[in-house]
């Protein structure tokens, strides 16, 4: 082979190859923005239509899904409320999405109102602790029995603790509001389970389902957690009146005398689960008969100052047992005439009852304590005998 051929045969190989770079350069763009490697500024710039970009591929699942349906909403995005899809179970989506939305409403403004409730109870709270509080401070260093002060301080406590009790009917009609809520949220989470039973549906729609069957279900754990704190503060403050108008009772008494007393008894008396104090009948027979008394009151003189000294010995002995009964025991002395033993009796009874109602008033509930009555040769002045049981 001659010099001029290899010549010839080289230069036409390194044409080829140089043809070969460039059709392959044009055929695969690159897809950073860069010029090609091997292709001049020129080249680059040249509007090639094979060096546009291609559109991305769409995935899977959007080329199965219909060309009408919208696209995908994000997971944190409240659920769709119009029926987009066209189709008769993405109107009732939309439906339940709007009941959803009035229910979320509704929570809102409920527990909106729960809150000023509570904030109106502790004000009211406060302001009747300060008057029971000053009421306490002057009977403990002693004053003069029925201090008009003192009588007009428990009045306005009385009218402070009526605005408590006040705030419960609020809370009742409240947990009736919210027991709505919970009616209307159990439809929408079985209305939202059985949509995905019906026909006619597209793959959107089911989608569309499972956002708002989520949403509902929060809402139902709202709902819930609403109505148990409603009825907790129901219970919580009528509770807490009961015991508190308890606790007046007492100091009302102690107004009277000038004296602090304390708790109430109903306090003291915890009574156990289950368990029911035994009742007695009003001036019912009493078997007394070895038993010694835990409190004995000689109505030997007028007024006879035995509230103090029975608040006292009833409430160390309910400290001891909570779930206590009393026996009540007028008695009169077996003296004189058959006229002035019954007098005696009446008289007896008389003071037994002024005792009773003390201890009511103190708090000791009234099913606790039977009274009765007995005549004694040993007495010598009317006496009541207060025995625990």
């Amino acid at each position: 082979m001659t010099l001029w051929k290899i010549t010839t045969a080289l230069a036409s190989a390194a044409l080829f190859a140089a043809g070969c770079t460039f059709t392959e350069e044009a055929l695969w763009p690159s897809l950073t923005g860069e010029e090609p490697s091997g292709g001049s500024a020129q080249e680059a710039a040249a509007p090639a239509p094979a060096a546009l970009p291609a559109p991305a591929r769409p995935p899977v699942q959007q080329a199965q899904r219909p060309a009408s349906a919208p696209r995908a909403a994000p997971q944190a995005a409240p659920p769709p409320t119009g029926g987009e899809t066209g189709t008769s179970v993405g109107k009732k989506i939309g439906d339940l999405g709007v009941e959803l939305d009035r229910l979320r409403g509704s929570i809102s403004q409920h527990n909106s109102m729960l809150q000023e409730l509570r904030s109106t109870v502790v004000q009211d709270s406060q302001r009747y602790h300060g008057t029971v509080a000053a009421i306490n401070a002057r009977l403990q260093v002693g004053t003069t029995p029925g201090n008009p002060v003192l009588v007009q301080q428990f009045t306005a406590a009385q009218s402070e603790l009526d605005r408590v009790a006040t705030s419960i009917g609020g809370l009742n009609r409240l947990a009736a509001a919210v027991d709505a809520d919970s009616t209307l949220s159990a439809f929408l989470s079985e209305s939202t389970h059985a949509a995905f039973t019906l026909t006619g549906a597209v793959d959107e729609d089911h989608r569309r389902l499972a956002i708002l069957e989520d949403e509902v279900n929060r809402t139902v754990v709202l709902v819930d957690r609403l109505m148990n704190e409603v009825a907790d503060d129901v219970r919580r403050q009528t509770q807490y009146v009961a015991t508190e108008r308890s606790n007046l009772n007492l100091l009302s008494t102690g107004i009277k005398v000038g004296e602090i007393y304390g708790a109430s008894l109903v306090n003291r008396a915890v009574t156990a689960a289950g368990a029911s104090a035994p009742t007695g009948p009003l001036l019912a027979s009493a078997d007394i008969s070895g038993r010694r008394p835990l409190v004995l009151i000689r109505f030997d003189r007028p007024d006879v100052p035995f509230q103090q000294a029975l608040y006292n010995a009833v409430s160390r002995a309910l400290e001891r047992r909570p779930n206590a009964s009393f026996d009540l025991l007028a008695v009169a002395p077996a003296v004189g005439t058959r006229g002035q033993v019954a007098l005696n009796t009446t008289k007896a009874r008389q003071e037994a009852g002024g005792v009773l109602r003390a201890l009511i008033e103190m708090g000791l509930p009234p099913s606790r304590v039977a009274m009765s009555a007995s005549i004694s040769a040993a007495a010598t002045t009317n006496e009541v005998h207060l025995y625990i049981r």
